[in-house]
């Protein structure tokens, strides 16, 4: 078979595929969907070993898991997706390790803000959430310039969790929330309208209109800008969190099938929407109560 045979052969099977697809997708698209699917991308090293790869080639096909799966989700009318790309815990990996993440991310982070990517071809407008401060000064560049170069899309969001953790997550938020409190006292203070708020022998109704709630603490998450997710997958079969999202996450699905991360299909993401769907009216009902 010569090698134009073969480029039509392929063509017409992966026009096949798409169509199949697309026809999963509507069938569904009659349940409700998920608004908001998070992934931890678990695996890669693992797959690098497994495949005899080279150093680092598992996170090469990790990306290209992750492109897919982000066509997948949009395709589907999924508005938000969030993925767990470094952990501040990675740090602590060799410093070889480290750096050969840290160019492969800012290698990736400038490719998605390319006219032909698939954020500018699904309207996605990217989010990088965590202590960007951590990271390498060429990354952190990256990402502040992907996100200003996004902020005008509206169709989807795409959150990428980088030197992140909950635990970080949570101190970063309750530390905001007390200052913007003590500052908020010490205006009224000032203007006479706080009645002694900060002196021991205030007044303690009043006080109390002043603690800090959990909407105070909600709303300097990191992960303010999208709503609890429906959804976390998380590749290679654990049913850990590994301090993600655990704030958010207390009336979500976890799904978590026994493939490594670059390993993860379409047809992964069909059964955990499927699980979702099955389970739709028990977390609603939960997430009312």
């Amino acid at each position: 078979m010569d090698k134009g045979s073969t480029s039509h052969e392929t063509q017409r099977f992966g026009s096949f595929g798409s169509f199949f697809r697309r026809c999963i997708l509507s069938i569904l698209s009659i349940a409700p969907i998920p608004n908001h699917i998070a992934f931890i991308m678990d695996g890669n090293r693992r797959y690098c070993k497994k495949k005899n790869l080279m150093e680092g080639a598992g996170h090469r096909v990790g990306f290209s898991a992750l492109m897919a799966m982000l066509r997948y989700c949009y395709e589907l009318g999924v508005k938000c997706v969030t993925v767990y790309a470094f952990s501040i815990d990675n740090f602590k990996r060799r410093p070889e390790e480290v750096q050969s993440l840290m160019e492969l991310m800012q290698e990736k982070i400038e490719g998605l803000i390319k006219e032909e990517s698939i954020v500018n071809h699904y309207g996605i407008r990217v989010y990088f959430i965590g202590n960007l401060k951590l990271m390498s000064k060429p990354v952190r560049l990256a990402a502040e310039k992907a996100m200003v170069a996004t902020a005008s899309n509206s169709r989807a969001v795409l959150s990428i969790c980088i030197a992140y953790t909950s635990t970080d997550e949570i101190v970063h938020a309750v530390q905001e929330s007390c200052q913007e409190k003590w500052d908020e006292i010490r205006e009224l203070n000032a203007s006479g309208a706080g009645y002694g708020l900060i002196e021991l022998d205030g007044n303690r109704r009043e006080q109390g209109e002043h603690y800090i709630g959990v909407a105070d603490v909600e709303k300097h998450m990191y992960m303010a800008v999208a709503p609890d997710p429906d959804i976390i997958i998380r590749a290679s079969g654990e049913t850990r969190l590994s301090n993600f999202l655990l704030w958010q996450s207390s009336y979500c699905l976890l799904y978590s099938p026994f493939v490594l991360w670059p390993e993860i299909g379409f047809q992964h993401l069909v059964w955990a929407v499927l699980e979702f769907q099955r389970n739709y009216f028990y977390l609603k009902e939960k997430k009312k109560s």
